[in-house]
């Protein structure tokens, strides 16, 4: 017994004189970091923060005078510096917080750090410092496209243990056999419109905003080709052809079903839902054609001509091209064919678009087109309507635009565009660019978080990576090269945002623990986790919890619980005053959120659901700070086989070419065995 006192004795005597004292630190809720990292190039501040707004305000939290970034593995410091207050002590009204900012920026190191209240013997989450800290999180972040597909089974290796399900909505009357929603009883009305992907939480498939995911995916990749690799662990993956151009193919396959051959486009496919997604029995049913819906994927199509043809589908770029044709002839023949889906039971989203809206998809059509084809009457078209944007109306650059912004932007970029056009569009992005909210806000350090956006609504996590766009792109589009630098590091202020650096501590992407992530959201509001599903629900009370890395909504300034509550909810009055729900209503708008899943009355959508828009803007803007890892994707190819020729939508296909495109093995599989 003496014996093992001793060497007990002796290992606290140890770890004393050698200063390794973690053990009795606390991590702080008012220590925040970038829970994944930091690049060594970044600007890189952890906030400290004292709450004086929202829940949180009877708790105070004043930072010691010496904080350190020490090494989580030799626990040396390497840096000390006392913080510096924000903004004179001024309490920052969005987060609710008084805060004040530990820079380590001349740290660049690789290696695995903390931050030190020195005093306090407090500190915050681990990160990493190294070129690659974002690769892993890049990949969670596109492999969620793998488990949103519909029609596929979602198998290992592929699928994580966690998160293997069969191939939904297969069965009959389901989505290779779609009628019409008007005539579900009908035969000849049945489609084969399998594919695409789930749109958000719910289950259905929206033309307009499938198109847009696809086009951001492509613009992801053209940004910058070399990042993307062929190792993502999707079925096609190692197929000589980077994933990102995999994945959004997989989208784009979908649309050319979508389209009939006069060039019309289907613009909603309504599926079931069930926890998982393979269990719904309920039929699909497909809504109107629409000019919106035409627009849209002529875009898309001609887009994607453009980049799979630079990457070797040859016969494939020639299938789009020619469906971009068709699309925008008919869209030109019917120029304002809508359809509110609304009170039709198909699908619960309406995407439909306003006049303006219709317009900016017509305007980014013809851009592609022009781009494509090199035909003037698309370059015509384009110069005598694109003042009409607000843009340019109003010389003003904001997020809630930031699509229709982008498609004036990337006609600057194309070979034998109007030259007074393009001094224009630049001309109103360097006013835009330099206003109060962007640059203004950045320059006045304006958001004691790095990350200012002034209404925080439904999707703001989506807002916040379009405002990152938005910087980055005045760089892409060499807008004002004197302030290329500041405009990435304000753009990757977004970045850290999401990732944990706010006043919940909330890395907003699900389920990142393995990743680096050690306070990850850990439910969302989807079909497949649902709030009343043992295996997915939630992390920690459920088996598995969501799969990882679906962005969730973001914080919402204007949620609340349904207006049912507290006593007309029938059967569900109790639900009213769950207090974590409770928790995010009536906060500062950076504390306006709950980690919650929950239906009616508690309404979580508006808080927790993802969405593949949200996902995209995230994706594409984290791509900027990725550091390319392995080789360049050699993309010479011959003409590849695809099993999408022209109206191939009306013959009955039984059998699939796997993977697809192949770079030269490949097997057919039946298409009956529902094993996609």
């Amino acid at each position: 017994m003496l014996k093992k006192y001793s060497s007990i004795s002796s290992t606290l005597l140890f770890l004393l004189i050698s200063g390794i004292n973690s053990f009795a630190q606390s991590v702080s809720k008012y220590i925040v970091v970038d829970q994944f990292g930091y690049r060594p190039a970044a600007k890189k501040i952890a906030v400290l923060r004292d709450p004086v707004m929202g829940n949180d305000a009877g708790e105070s939290f004043s930072p010691g005078n010496s904080y350190s970034l020490v090494n989580s593995v030799t626990s040396a410091k390497v840096f000390t510096a006392a913080p510096s207050i924000w903004q004179n002590g001024k309490t920052d009204s969005i987060a609710g917080d008084k805060v004040w900012w530990f820079d380590f920026s001349s740290v660049t190191t690789p290696g695995s750090y903390y931050i030190l209240d020195v005093q306090k013997n407090l500190r915050s989450y681990t990160f990493e410092i190294k070129e690659d800290v974002y690769n892993l999180v890049l990949k969670q972040a596109l492999r969620y496209f793998f488990y949103q597909r519909a029609g596929f089974a979602k198998k290992q290796p592929f699928a994580e243990a966690g998160w293997v399900d069969g191939a939904s909505h297969l069965g009959p009357l389901q989505d290779k056999n779609c009628r019409y929603y008007q005539t579900p009883n009908l035969a000849s009305s049945e489609r084969d419109l399998r594919g695409g992907w789930y749109d958000a939480g719910d289950l259905n498939k929206y033309t307009n905003w499938n198109g847009g995911y696809v086009l951001s995916l492509l613009r992801a990749y053209e940004d910058n080709a070399a990042i993307w690799t062929d190792d993502y662990n999707i079925p096609e993956s190692n197929n000589g052809i980077a994933d990102i151009l995999d994945e959004a193919k997989w989208g784009m396959d979908y649309m050319i079903r979508l389209q009939n051959t006069d060039g019309s486009v289907i613009s909603l496919v309504g599926l079931s839902s069930s926890s998982p997604p393979s269990k719904a029995t309920g039929p699909s049913l497909y809504g109107n054609v629409t000019t919106s819906s035409a627009l849209r994927a002529a875009a898309t199509y001609a887009y994607g001509a453009k980049i799979y043809r630079k990457a070797g589908l040859a016969c494939y770029a020639d299938t789009l091209q020619k469906a971009a044709l068709k699309s925008w002839n008919w869209a030109e023949a019917n120029p304002k064919i809508v359809w509110q889906n609304s009170n039709t039971g198909v699908g619960v989203g309406n995407p439909e678009m306003d006049d303006y809206g219709r317009l900016m998809y017509k305007l980014e059509a013809a851009e592609m087109l022009f781009a494509l084809t090199g035909d003037t009457k698309y370059r015509t078209f384009f110069d005598n309507n694109y003042t009409q944007c607000h843009m340019v109306q109003w010389y003003y650059v904001f997020p809630y635009e930031h699509e229709y912004q982008e498609i004036l932007l990337y006609y600057t970029t194309l070979p034998n565009a109007t030259a007074n056009v393009v001094s224009t569009i630049k001309d109103r992005y360097l006013t835009g660019i330099n206003g109060a909210n962007n640059f203004g806000a950045y320059d006045s350090k304006k958001c004691g978080y790095m990350s200012q956006l002034d209404s925080y609504v439904w999707g703001s996590n989506n807002i916040k990576s379009m405002q990152g766009l938005i910087f980055y792109e005045a760089v892409k589009y060499n807008i004002l090269p004197a302030r290329n630098a500041d405009a990435m590091t304000a753009a990757e202020g977004y970045i850290h945002y999401i990732h944990g650096l706010n006043p919940l501590r909330l890395c907003y992407l699900t389920n990142m623990s393995k990743y680096g992530a050690e306070n990850s959201v850990t439910s969302i509001w989807h079909s497949w986790f649902s709030f009343d599903s043992p295996t997915w629900k939630k992390v920690g009370s459920s088996t598995y919890g969501p799969a990882p890395g679906f962005l969730a909504g973001g914080a919402n300034s204007q949620y609340n619980v349904n207006s049912c509550c507290p006593n007309s909810c029938s059967g569900n009055n109790q639900k009213c005053t769950d207090p974590t729900a409770l928790s995010a209503v009536g906060q500062p708008p950076m504390k306006s959120y709950a980690d919650i899943n929950d239906a009616w009355p508690l309404d979580s959508w508006s808080l927790s659901e993802n969405s593949n828009g949200y996902q995209v803007s995230y994706l594409r803007l984290l791509s900027k700070f990725v550091k390319q890892n392995g080789s360049v994707i050699d993309m010479t190819k011959n003409c590849i086989v695809t099993n999408l020729e022209e109206n191939v939508f009306e013959k009955e296909s039984t059998f699939e070419l796997y993977p697809n495109p192949t770079p030269g093995n490949f097997f057919i599989q039946n298409m009956e065995t529902q094993d996609y």
